[in-house]
């Protein structure tokens, strides 16, 4: 499943195929998303300063037929000030979300209050369960946080500091296994994948690019069903 197949669309235009604008209620200032050519190929380029607002694709596919998310992405400069720990901190100079759907047997009470309460207060679109992956900048790479806001997002650091900036670097996750160890259960179907390149907590400015996003069966054997 190509969800993202930004390289066979013409640069200088919008990020067509499905993909719409992820705003928050009470952030006024939003990232610049746009097609551009990049190193001899079309790809999206996201520049935030003080701002945050995301690009989203709903789709629907069984993580236990396809697996592995894969994607590369290159980073300009990480929020000075970025904390994956703390709100004031919840800035990335690049991020990728995979949003699951609500399964009410695993949603408790409390838990869809703690939701309700959060998009009130805070004004973003809070999905049931969400894994991010995110580039930041001074948490250990392979480490995973809850986000500040909610346990029901889980972020995992990919990349982070400056050690691979204005580097393109591909990276493939298994989508399954992150799950159980973020959430301790299998995952319920994926109900979208949005990109995010967010400033808005620090104040600060950050470039990224996003390449091609594929979701895929497992490489171990190269067919569905690996993660089973």
């Amino acid at each position: 499943v190509t969800v993202g197949p930004f390289s066979a669309m013409p640069p200088g235009g919008p990020v067509m195929d499905g993909w719409e604008a992820m705003i928050f209620d009470k952030i006024d200032a939003h990232t610049g998303y746009r097609l551009v050519e990049k190193d001899g190929r079309t790809v999206v380029r996201a520049d935030s300063t003080g701002s945050a607002s995301g690009l989203v694709k709903a789709v629907i596919v069984d993580p236990r037929e396809f697996p592995q998310l894969t994607w590369s992405w290159k980073v300009s400069t990480p929020p000075p000030q970025g904390d994956v720990t703390r709100k004031s901190g919840d800035d990335f100079a690049a991020r990728i979300y995979v949003t699951f759907a609500e399964d009410p047997d695993r949603t408790s009470f409390v838990q869809r209050a703690k939701t309700a309460a959060l998009k009130l207060l805070y004004g973003k679109t809070v999905p049931s369960t969400a894994l991010v992956y995110v580039w930041g900048n001074r948490a250990a790479v392979g480490s995973h946080h809850p986000s500040p806001y909610t346990e029901t997002v889980q972020m995992f650091v990919v990349e982070s500091g400056s050690a691979h900036l204005n580097q393109w670097r591909s990276a493939s996750r298994n989508i399954v296994d992150d799950y159980r160890v973020a959430f301790g259960a299998d995952p319920p179907p994926i109900s979208g994948i949005a990109i995010m390149t967010d400033t808005d907590n620090t104040g600060a400015s950050a470039t990224a690019w996003y390449g091609d996003i594929t979701i895929g069966p497992s490489p171990q054997t190269g067919r569905p069903g690996a993660a089973d």
